[in-house]
């Protein structure tokens, strides 16, 4: 599985890619957790909002601050 946390690197983008992190290891499942910044990536993937939580591709969230449970469940679906 690949998550992505899309976003600027501001203080609240760093705290999605740290709750992704940490969803991750809670679930027990393998991922890359990768963290882009790179405005024209973030633009192509249709994102106008960070930061952003992308799953194997998949935009599952933008524009706020994504709990660890909501990410845990965001891997759940994703993984079903």
């Amino acid at each position: 599985m690949r998550i992505q946390v899309l976003g600027t690197g501001c203080a609240r983008c760093r705290a999605v890619a740290e709750n992704a992190r940490r969803a991750v290891a809670e679930a027990g499942i393998e991922a890359d957790v990768e963290e882009v910044q790179d405005v024209e990536v973030i633009m192509r993937m249709g994102v106008l909002m960070t930061p952003a939580v992308v799953i194997d591709g998949k935009v599952t969230a933008a524009g706020r601050l994504s709990s660890v449970e909501e990410i845990r469940e965001m891997v759940r679906q994703a993984s079903a």
